[in-house]
C-alpha cells in the first residue's frame, strides 16, 4: 500500500522530482564514448522477445522499497545489477527528457544551425545538445546500461538487459521551421520489451511555446502532466480521426502508404500528418485521435511512445498484423477496437510489399544486445 501511494505521488509531481541533480548518481559516472549507429547496429538480427515478467511495483525490486518515489538515502548503496524498479527508471527517464526539453526551450525562438543528413533529412545543433543533456542524466543514473541515441548511436554496456532509446528531437524538420509538432522521447527496453517511456511534446508556436509531458511504465498506467489518460473507444473507421507519416525514402513502402492515405481519407473523418511519430503515439494514447500507422520508423521514433500507448489501453502490431517490436519496419497503433478494420486496409498492401521482396525485417538492433 505504501508503494502504491508513493507511485501515485510520482505521477502528479514531475516538476518537483525533476529538480534533483545528484540523487541518480551511482559509481562510474563517466560517459562511454559514442560510436556511430550504422557501424554498431545490426539489421535483421532481431527475434521476437518474450513478454517481460518483472512483477508490478514493489515485488522483486533491486533496492529498498522506500526509494521507489523519493530521493535515495545516502546510507543505502544503489544496486547496479538485478531487476530495476520501474518507478525509478521512469523518474530517470522523465528527468532526462525534461533536461533535453530545457535545451530546446532555450533555442526554440533562436536562429537554427542546420546540417543536412540527406537530400531532405536534416539535423540541428540543438538535436546534438539535447541528446547530450539526456545522456548525462542516463549515464549518471545507470552507467551499466546500454543507450541507443538517434544522433550519437550506441554507447554503454550492450551486454546489459536494459537499453535506453533516445530521440532528442522527434520532428526535427518541424523544429527547424518552428512548426509545433516535435518532442523529446526517452524510452527503456528490457530484453527488447518497452517498459518505460517519457515524451515531452512542444505546443504553441513562436513566442508562445509550452510543453506537456507524457509518462508511463509497464503496469502503471499512462499519464499526461500527471493526469491519467486512456485511448478512445471508437470502433468505426467512418467516425475516426487518423494519423500517419511518411519517411525520407520515397520507395515502394512510401508509395503504398500514399495509397493508404488516399483510401482512408475517403472513408474516415480525416487523416493527419504531423511529422513526429512519438507525438502521434501520444495523441492516440490521449484519445484525441484513434490510430496511427507508418512504415520504416526507427526505434528512437517509437520506444517512448509505445509504452505510453500500451499503458493507455492501445494496441500495437505490424501493418500485416504480426507481433510488433520497436525494431519492426511497420507499425499500426490504435485504440484497440478499431484495429481489425484498419488491418483490412493495411495487411494486403504490406503482404504485397513482402511478396515483392521489400525488406520489412527488424533493424537497428545494437550488436550484442540480448533480446531473449
Amino acid at each position: 500500500m505504501m508503494l502504491t501511494k508513493r507511485c501515485s505521488v510520482l505521477a502528479s509531481t514531475h516538476s518537483t522530482q525533476l529538480k534533483r541533480t545528484s540523487v541518480f548518481s551511482r559509481s562510474a559516472p563517466a560517459s562511454p564514448k559514442l560510436s556511430l549507429w550504422h557501424s554498431a547496429c545490426m539489421p535483421g538480427s532481431y527475434q521476437q522477445p518474450a513478454l517481460l515478467t518483472t512483477a508490478k511495483h514493489g515485488q522483486h525490486l533491486g533496492r529498498p522499497l522506500s526509494l521507489c518515489a523519493g530521493a535515495p538515502s545516502p546510507d543505502v548503496p544503489l544496486a547496479t545489477s538485478g531487476p530495476e524498479p520501474l518507478p525509478e527508471l521512469l523518474r530517470a527517464a522523465t528527468a532526462a527528457a525534461q533536461d533535453g526539453a530545457k535545451v530546446i526551450s532555450a533555442a526554440v525562438d533562436q536562429p537554427r544551425k542546420i546540417t543536412m543528413k540527406g537530400a531532405t533529412d536534416l539535423v540541428t545543433e540543438t538535436d546534438r545538445l539535447s541528446e547530450e543533456a539526456v545522456l548525462r542524466v542516463i549515464n549518471k543514473a545507470y552507467p551499466d546500461h546500454a543507450v541507443l541515441g538517434e544522433e550519437g548511436g550506441v554507447s554503454g554496456n550492450t551486454q546489459s538487459e536494459y537499453l535506453w532509446v533516445v530521440d532528442p528531437i522527434d520532428g526535427t524538420t518541424n523544429f527547424a521551421h518552428s512548426y509545433p509538432s516535435f518532442a523529446v522521447s526517452v524510452g527503456v527496453l528490457h530484453r527488447g520489451t518497452p517498459i518505460v517511456g517519457c515524451v515531452v511534446e512542444f505546443l504553441g508556436g513562436p513566442h508562445a511555446w509550452g510543453t506537456r509531458t507524457f509518462t508511463a511504465h509497464k503496469g502503471g498506467g499512462a499519464f499526461c502532466n500527471g493526469h491519467p489518460i486512456r485511448t478512445s473507444t471508437n470502433p468505426e473507421v467512418t467516425r475516426s480521426l487518423l494519423v500517419t507519416g511518411f519517411g525520407y525514402d520515397h520507395g515502394p513502402a512510401w508509395r503504398s502508404n500514399m495509397e493508404l492515405f488516399k483510401e482512408l481519407t475517403d472513408v474516415s473523418q480525416g487523416v493527419r500528418r504531423l511529422g513526429a511519430a512519438a507525438v502521434d503515439l501520444c495523441h492516440v494514447a490521449l484519445g484525441i485521435v484513434d490510430a496511427t500507422w507508418e512504415y520504416q520508423l526507427k526505434p528512437w521514433d517509437v520506444t517512448g511512445g509505445c509504452v505510453i500507448l500500451l499503458e493507455a489501453g492501445g494496441r500495437l502490431t505490424t501493418m500485416d498484423g504480426q507481433p510488433y517490436s520497436v525494431f519492426s519496419r511497420s507499425m499500426l497503433a490504435s485504440n484497440g477496437p478499431l484495429h481489425p478494420q484498419l488491418l483490412q486496409y493495411m495487411q494486403p498492401k504490406t503482404e504485397a510489399l513482402l511478396r515483392q521482396g521489400f525488406d520489412l525485417s527488424e533493424w537497428y538492433v545494437p550488436k550484442g544486445y540480448n533480446l531473449k
